[in-house]
């Protein structure tokens, strides 16, 4: 390492995984990634140039979607590669430290909530769920309030056909609301844990449906089949409501850890 380099964290793991299960994995920078361990975990780590990583210019890169994307994609593929040696707790992005000492020191200082929240993920993985929504079709189901007679004046009839048309989206926001509450509780019932989440903008979506709900959870190896099974039975469940599962994932939501 130079004066110009940092240590991009990725991950942190148990003793068990070294540089041989690492090799010809690269990183976000195209380095390749190695082992430090210490206090009986590894920190799985790349050295990376603080001229492009470093806090000024990562702070411009971060506005750029392609270089984001890109990041986020070499970051996730070195977890991924990771989880396949044993239980792993995932790092957010660019969390960089100066050298490999003060990784040794993060994990001498944190060691007992490292194995603990790694015996918490083992044998389990992160899943994520949303459901999206036909404001048609649940607006169906709704009962609507009668149309103005024709008695009315042209302002008064107005007002009284917006009001109803107000009602009625409101009516269809709360069915939508109590469905995300059930799918919700119907899942945390298969998972370990789980978390709602904010709803994802359409932009980063790429899809102009209504989402509804984007849930994650946390669930057994043992069984994603009842997790999954759950999810395609919800979906059916509900006319005008459309359920996505995706996963198996790294426990990103519940690892806890910053860095």
């Amino acid at each position: 390492m130079t004066a110009n380099d940092g240590v991009w964290l990725y991950s942190i793991t148990t003793g068990n995984t070294g540089d041989a299960q690492l090799a010809g994995v690269t990183g976000v920078a195209g380095e390749p990634v190695r082992a430090v361990a210490s206090a009986g975990l590894v920190a799985v780590v790349g050295t990376v140039s603080l001229g492009e990583f470093g806090q000024e210019p990562l702070q411009r890169n971060l506005e750029d979607l392609d270089w984001l994307a890109a990041t986020a994609r070499a970051h996730d593929a070195v977890v991924a590669a990771v989880l396949r040696c044993g239980p792993t707790l995932p790092l957010r992005l660019a969390t960089l430290y100066l050298d490999d000492d003060r990784v040794r020191l993060l994990l001498d200082q944190r060691q007992k909530e490292f194995d603990a929240t790694l015996r918490r993920v083992t044998g389990r993985s992160e899943w994520g769920v949303k459901a999206y929504a036909d404001s048609k079709a649940l607006a169906q189901n709704v009962k609507s309030e009668p149309s103005p007679t024709g008695s009315a004046g042209k302002g008064t009839a107005y007002l009284l056909r917006r009001r109803a048309e107000l009602s009625a989206q409101q009516d269809v926001e709360r069915k939508a609301a109590a469905y995300a509450e059930e799918i919700h509780a119907a899942l945390l019932e298969r998972a370990v844990d789980g978390l709602r989440r904010q709803v994802t903008d359409p932009v980063l979506t790429g899809k102009r449906a209504w989402m509804i709900f984007n849930g994650t959870y946390l669930v057994d190896d043992e069984r994603v089949d009842d997790f999954t099974t759950l999810v395609t039975t919800l979906d059916a469940e509900r006319p005008g409501v459309t359920l996505e599962s995706t996963g198996p994932w790294p426990p990103y939501s519940f690892a806890g850890i910053d860095g």
